[in-house]
């Protein structure tokens, strides 16, 4: 079984297309160590022992187009070790224990179609990550830690088709981090997490289901964890009450100002009155004193 690769190990391997190293106990990848298998369209790395990736980790593997590195023990993804993979279509770095990813780190995989990093340790994302992933079309993000999303994370991935943030720990979502999505129709799955159901929370999901480009595929499925009162229930049980106090409140507040406004033209109009009937008293005062006089 192995447990390291070193450099040139595959040195006289140049015609190889596919290389399974699946199932081994590999724990060390040599920089160099793929450099001389240019013609390489797959390699399985899956379920070995791997904690990291050196910065010259793909030397070699330019016509790579499927990168398998799921189940392993990686941590955080540094900026340049995926530099050589300009073709790369699927990247699977799923079931690993990454909570990093370094700027760049993604930066060179302008052809890639399918980025899988679900069940990992990320518990944000940066505005940015994944700007230059224009020709993604699956991103699963499924099974991390993520507690908030900064606005424009994903945009800049015009062919995107299917974001996967389901059982992450996301308790609100902020109206401009999906609507940054500029792909015609991009399904959305956000099942488990624990949604702080309220009326910001109903008024983003509504804005989004407008647009008709964003397609919240389990909306109806989705649980509220907070406030006490609504735990457990769904979204499509509360939906029509999230508003209703805010409602109430605006409805009170309207009937308020239309009083004071209504109030205040009465009294004015009184005080006209008044003035009025006061101006007619003194004319007909004046008007007896000269009679007197006369």
């Amino acid at each position: 079984m192995l447990t390291g690769l070193q450099k040139g190990s595959f040195g006289t391997l140049w015609c190889l297309r596919v290389l399974l190293l699946k199932d081994n106990n590999i724990s060390n990848v040599a920089d160099g160590a793929f450099a001389n298998l240019q013609k390489l369209r797959k390699l399985d790395l899956s379920y070995n022992c791997l904690a990291v990736l050196g910065p010259s980790f793909s030397l070699g593997l330019e016509s790579l187009t499927e990168l398998l590195l799921d189940h392993n023990h990686l941590t955080r993804l540094d900026s340049g070790t995926f530099s050589c993979l300009d073709n790369l279509q699927k990247l699977d770095l799923s079931s690993n224990l990454i909570s990093t990813v370094k700027p760049r780190a993604l930066g060179y995989l302008t052809s890639l179609r399918q980025l899988h990093l679900e069940a990992n340790h990320l518990t944000s994302l940066a505005s940015g990550l994944f700007s230059t992933l224009r020709s993604l079309e699956v991103l699963d993000l499924r099974g991390n830690l993520i507690k908030s999303t900064e606005p424009g994370t994903f945009s800049s991935m015009p062919s995107l088709n299917l974001l996967d943030l389901t059982h992450n720990r996301l308790g609100t979502l902020s109206f401009r981090t999906l609507l940054s999505v500029t792909t015609p129709s991009v399904h959305v799955l956000l099942e488990g997490n624990p949604w702080h159901c309220d009326c910001d929370l109903q008024r983003v999901f509504r804005k989004l289901c407008s647009t008709h480009t964003v397609f919240l595929d389990d909306y109806r499925g989705l649980r509220c964890s907070t406030p006490l009162g609504l735990k457990g229930r769904s979204m499509g049980e509360v939906d029509d009450e999230l508003c209703v106090g805010e409602t109430v409140t605006v409805l009170i507040l309207t009937v308020t100002v239309v009083i004071t406004v209504v109030a205040a033209i009465v009294m004015a109009e009184k005080n006209k009155k008044n003035s009025v009937a006061k101006d007619c008293e003194e004319s007909v005062g004046l008007d007896t004193y000269y009679d007197n006089e006369n």
